[in-house]
Order: structure tokens, then sequence, then C-alpha cells
């Protein structure tokens, strides 16, 4: 594992930070919201992503990109509409709100991973992507740790000030295998980054494209209702991440 020097270390950390704060964000919201909900709000980060890339890379959107945008912003009026069906209410929503905020956050992580993944000449930091990758695996695992012992504590003392017991951690080999995934979906995601080409409003639409799947694992797995308007409102999600894609090669 390459080592690096500070000037690397502490945007590698600052990444760390803000990733963990949008997975703690966001697995509090998926425990809570329907995961056929969860999915397409999810799948809205490359627009906000593509706001972000105007105003720091200083891309610009054409006719077609214009009109994705406008599609995947109607799409959330229809999610909204869907989520009052099952009384989730957006405005007043807390759980809403911690997803709102995990989206947002994960949309600083891709715009901070283009600027470091960048060459110094075109304005970027020029991280190695495998250094990047190893060193943010390494202060992840520390944080998630401190997170994982403060959580443990907590319930602890739950437990012993309750007569019921609360539900504690218990270690399960599926948390293994989404560790691997998460490794090997970064690596291919770093790759990316690092090609002078890529542009990280395009890298980041492609990625939210995951939302079938955890869209169909909610109907499937889970039996979760009101499928026949969230289609509809996922299918314009999709459209407005094809509009984004068809705009990205007319530029």
């Amino acid at each position: 594992m390459a080592i690096g020097g500070w000037e690397a270390h502490k945007w590698i950390m600052l990444k760390s930070v803000i990733v963990l704060l949008s997975w703690v964000f966001g697995y509090f919201a998926i425990a809570h919201l329907p995961l056929t909900l969860v999915g397409p709000i999810n799948a809205t980060r490359p627009i906000i992503t593509l706001v972000g890339a105007m105003l720091i890379f200083g891309e610009r959107l054409n006719a077609w990109q214009w009109t994705g945008v406008s599609l995947s912003i109607f799409s959330l009026f229809l999610l909204a509409r869907s989520g009052k069906k099952e009384g989730i209410n957006f405005k007043h929503n807390r759980w809403i709100f911690f997803l709102v905020c995990a989206a947002l956050l994960g949309t600083c992580s891709g715009l901070l991973d283009k600027y470091l993944m960048t060459a110094p000449e075109n304005g970027g930091v020029g991280i190695d992507r495998m250094l990047a990758q190893s060193w943010y695996n390494f202060y992840q695992c520390l944080m998630m740790g401190t997170v994982l012992i403060a959580y443990l504590i907590n319930k602890r003392k739950q437990n012993t000030s309750k007569d019921k017991p609360q539900k504690t951690f218990q270690w399960k080999w599926t948390i293994l295998f989404i560790s691997i995934f998460l490794s090997m979906a970064d690596f291919t995601y770093f790759y990316a980054l690092s090609l002078p080409s890529s542009m990280i409003s395009i890298v980041s639409m492609v990625r939210r494209g995951s939302v079938i799947v955890s869209f169909l694992c909610g109907a499937l797995l889970f039996k979760e209702k009101n499928l026949k308007g969230k289609v509809i409102d996922l299918a314009f999600v999709l459209l407005g991440m094809i509009f984004l894609w068809i705009g990205s090669y007319s530029v």
C-alpha cells in the first residue's frame, strides 16, 4: 500500500469523513423507509452532481441535459405523492430528511473524488487511485470501528437500564460481502475518474443505474406496496438519466 504525503492524506481523510456521514444518514433512512422509495430518490443524485459540476468544473448543460434535469425533478414530485400513499410526508418525515442529507453528502464526495483524481495540470490534485482507495478504506475502517464501539456501549447501557433487553449488533456474513462488493465497485469507480476524459456527472449517472437492482429487491424480496405508482416514478428518473447520457454525447 502506497504511503503518500500529508497533502494527499488530508484530502483522503476529508473524503472518508464525508462518506461516513453519508452512510450514517443513509442507513438510518433505509432502516425506516421502503426500499422502493429510497432507490429512486437516491437515483436523483446525478442531477445534484451535474449542478455541482457546472458550478465547480465549469460544465454547461445543453438542451438534452436540461430535459433530463427537468424530468428528474418532476420525478421527485411523483415520489412525494407515492410516499404520502404510504403515510410518508416528505416535508415532515425525519427519515426523508436523513435520506436527502445522505444524497447531498454523497454528491459532495463524488465531486471531491473527481477533483482528487484529476491531474494537477488540469486543475486537480492528481492522487493515485490505488493510494486513494487503500487509505480511504483504512480510515473508513478506523472511523466505522469507532462508531460501532460507541453503538455497542450505548446499547449495553440501554439493556442495563431497562427491563426489556434491546436488540444489539449481531455479526452476519453478509456484512463481509458488502465490504467486498464495495471495494470492487470503488476500484472501478476510481479507475473511471482517473481517465482524463471522464466526466463526474456521467460517472455518477451510471452508478445510479443500481436503482434498478434495489427497486427489484424491494419488490421481489421485501414485497413492498404501491409498486405501480413507484414504477412510473422510477421510469421518469431513468428517462431523465437517459437524456443526460444523450446530452453528454451531443456536446
